[in-house]
């Protein structure tokens, strides 16, 4: 129970942080199979289902908040040392995915699975959109269509391994209204009572969180049918996209921020970061 607590909050955390994946974490920790069969099979096996995935998703809302609170100050105090802990983490993974992969043959359609993820992840680093300080959150209809729409790609492209639902939101421009103002001023809110700030924060976060959820079952079952009939084409791929990670979160980076005493701290928090990917997928 526990130990599925920590792998919600390490999903939690890596789906909050532009670049990096959750469905790649949920492959790095060994429990992406049984998560997608537990979604999509979440009414006929109820009880089981729900006793696997309850103490994750906990973990994940556990993190989600906490992570909206830190993560500013994490990256504006220590940017090279958190990002290369999420690349230790991404990393750390591999091993995980490389088995499903390890003694059979390397077809030229493998490669072309494996280059194209790369460059969907390196490429929406590369030439992804703003912050989203400009998005429109009023609530109205239209407003409201909106971010069920959003939470339904984000959290589609958040349970497929490599890609990062928290970069969509960045190139949606949803990423900062939602993650880094929305969820800690309605937490803020909860804890002062004050209503006119929950609100605000329900409008906003109820048809986006709707959208999450209808995002999952629509994806899950896809997935599902192309890891049983494509598996090696699908690991590959999944290869590919972790491989690109790293450089999804780095490439941002300017050249200023690198020092000594950064990058060697930096080393120490992506091999912590290895580690722990290590452990979690045993």
């Amino acid at each position: 129970m526990i130990k599925s607590f920590l792998k919600g909050c390490v999903i939690g955390i890596a789906n909050i942080i532009p670049g990096v994946s959750g469905g790649t974490m949920m492959v790095a920790m060994g429990i992406y199979d049984k998560l997608i069969h537990c979604i999509t099979h979440l009414f006929s096996e109820f009880k089981k289902n729900v006793l696997f995935l309850l103490p994750i998703v906990i973990g994940m809302g556990v993190a989600i908040v906490a992570s909206s609170f830190a993560l500013e100050s994490l990256f504006a105090n220590f940017p090279v040392q958190t990002n290369l802990l999420f690349v230790g983490l991404i990393l750390g993974g591999l091993p995980a995915v490389w088995k499903h992969v390890k003694g059979n043959s390397i077809k030229f359609g493998h490669l072309i699975a494996f280059l194209l993820f790369f460059a969907l992840v390196a490429g929406l680093a590369v030439f992804g959109g703003g912050n989203g300080k400009d998005a429109d959150l009023a609530f109205n209809v239209i407003n409201v269509l909106k971010l069920f729409g959003v939470g339904i790609v984000a959290s589609a492209t958040m349970i497929i391994p490599g890609v990062s639902g928290s970069m969509m939101l960045k190139l949606m421009g949803y990423y900062e209204p939602i993650v880094t103002t929305t969820i800690p001023n309605l937490i803020r809110s909860l804890v002062a009572f004050d209503m006119d700030g929950i609100l605000v924060g329900v409008g906003v976060l109820a048809p986006f969180g709707i959208g999450i959820v209808a995002g999952v079952f629509a994806i899950a079952k896809l997935v599902e049918i192309i890891f049983e009939k494509f598996p090696l084409y699908a690991y590959w791929a999944i290869i590919g996209l972790i491989v690109a990670s790293p450089v999804a979160i780095l490439v941002g980076m300017g050249l200023e921020l690198y020092t000594v005493l950064s990058v060697v701290t930096g080393l120490v928090a992506m091999g912590i970061g290895f580690v722990i990917a290590l452990k979690l997928g045993e």
